[in-house]
């Protein structure tokens, strides 16, 4: 099976190397092509555009940073629209709103491409390690055509009907996501604070009911103050501010995610958004001060 993939950031080129390791015919493109170096080095092949990705490919996949690289690479000069048609499949795992979702599967099928929408549950290791939750909707064909990709990306591939339900899963997940590390942060800071040891709040949490793996993997890191970055903190931002749109879409109260989103958008204003999410703690240190 030959696939096309556009964007090779810390997910993308996670991704687009499992498929490689397991036996896909990969084709790559990034707006940085020096990127795509490694991948070469495993038998990815490289083309100069999106374009030219379409049109050697029948199935195309997209890991975009944000709504509007998502946009970008579909309807900008050498885009995807460019050669997409029938009998093409175009698969965004980017995480956007669902209007973007939308916009992009009219504008696929418009051209009579395919088009589902694949955003994932998962950050850096699970990417490596193939363990990703992918979040599809759209056209139903496309979908299990897709599973043998699916299944070498994630553990999981949920199908969620029509194009936008994707996205506003992912967006609700990554919003409660968000929450959970802000109140984390709180806890950790305040024991800290109190004269009480970080390192005995994070036995004491793994004992019991509210274990998960967040916790268990940011929080030994978070207390060095160090943030490697799996899920960009300036990602996790975008994605509590969409989340927030859609609870105004919807008239749904959500107070916590709005002052989880102000200590997001605090980290950021301190120059945090290239680390890991898990660094908003840094806000909650400098609120403290």
């Amino acid at each position: 099976m030959e696939v096309g993939f556009l964007g090779l950031g810390i997910m993308g080129k996670a991704m687009s190397m499992n498929l490689l390791k397991n036996g896909f015919k990969v084709t790559v493109w990034n707006r940085t092509l020096s990127k795509c170096d490694e991948l070469v080095e495993h038998g990815a092949s490289v083309c100069e555009t999106p374009a030219e990705v379409i049109k050697k490919c029948k199935y195309t996949i997209a890991m975009l940073s944000d709504p509007s690289a998502a946009l970008s690479v579909v309807f900008d000069k050498d885009g995807v629209l460019e050669q997409i048609c029938e009998g093409k499949g175009y698969i965004d795992m980017s995480t956007v709103d669902a209007e973007t979702s939308l916009k992009i599967n009219e504008a696929i099928t418009g051209k009579g491409g395919r088009f589902i929408e694949g955003p994932v549950s998962g950050s850096k290791k699970p990417a490596e390690d193939g363990q990703l939750i992918i979040l599809a909707a759209g056209d139903k064909a496309l979908f299990e055509e897709s599973i043998p990709a699916f299944d070498v990306l994630g553990k999981k591939s949920f199908f969620l009907g029509q194009v936008g339900n994707g996205a506003k899963m992912k967006l609700i997940v990554n919003m409660i996501m968000g929450s959970m590390m802000n109140a984390f942060s709180e806890g950790l800071v305040l024991a800290d604070k109190s004269g009480l040891s970080s390192d005995t709040l994070l036995d004491i949490l793994d004992l019991g009911a509210m274990t998960n793996p967040m916790f268990k993997g940011k929080g030994p890191s978070m207390n060095k103050s160090s943030y490697p970055p799996a899920f960009p903190l300036k990602h996790q931002q975008k994605d509590m501010r969409l989340a927030l749109a859609l609870g105004d879409e919807n008239a749904v109260s959500m107070p916590v995610a709005a002052a989880a989103n102000e200590a997001f958008k605090k980290a950021r204003s301190l120059g945090l958004g290239d680390l890991d999410f898990s660094a908003v703690i840094e806000a909650v240190k400098f609120s403290r001060e």
